[in-house]
């Protein structure tokens, strides 16, 4: 089962080697990670993904939440939460094909960043489905690098799942 969790941390050197280590010590890998400071500089979130059985992802929330470092811990995987990513997509154009992608991009109302004569640089930011939906649709036109930032999420609503 896919979960998506937010840990605030404080914002100090070691934190994201100690949380990675928990996920490999109990052999979970993370799909994917984003972090960045929030309001406040010295705290900041991190969005993982990771798939796994429930009880272990449980055990594994119980150790975060252990860590000196770690504020809180949110599980978002029961509850309705709004994600977005952003990827990065270089794709080959030849004459032929510049108006497909064109037409790729306004559909998903990306945006093309960069021109050359053989290549479009596309900037998608959207819920993971989406980016993989535009993915498929370029493929076929020769994808040449692609870069995207992993999901970060909040909660639905008004209730407030954060201390800062």
């Amino acid at each position: 089962m896919k979960h998506t969790i937010s840990v605030l941390v404080e914002n100090e050197f070691g934190v994201l080697s100690r949380i990675s280590g928990l996920f490999s010590g109990r052999g979970f890998n993370i799909e994917s990670l984003s972090v960045a400071p929030t309001q406040d500089p010295d705290v900041s979130r991190m969005t993982l993904v990771t798939r796994g059985d429930d009880r272990i992802l449980e055990q594994i929330t119980k150790q975060l939440n252990k860590l000196i470092s770690t504020i809180k811990v949110v599980d978002f995987t029961d509850e309705e939460f709004i994600e977005r990513e952003l990827a990065l997509i270089k794709v080959a154009t030849e004459a032929e094909s510049r108006a497909e992608a064109l037409r790729i991009v306004d559909i998903f109302r990306a945006k093309v960043i960069d021109v050359t004569p053989k290549s479009y640089t596309i900037e998608i930011t959207g819920a993971p489905a989406k980016v993989d939906a535009v993915l498929e649709l370029l493929r076929p036109m020769g994808i040449k690098e692609v870069v995207r930032s992993g999901p970060v999420v909040v909660g639905r609503g008004a209730k407030r799942s954060w201390i800062a």
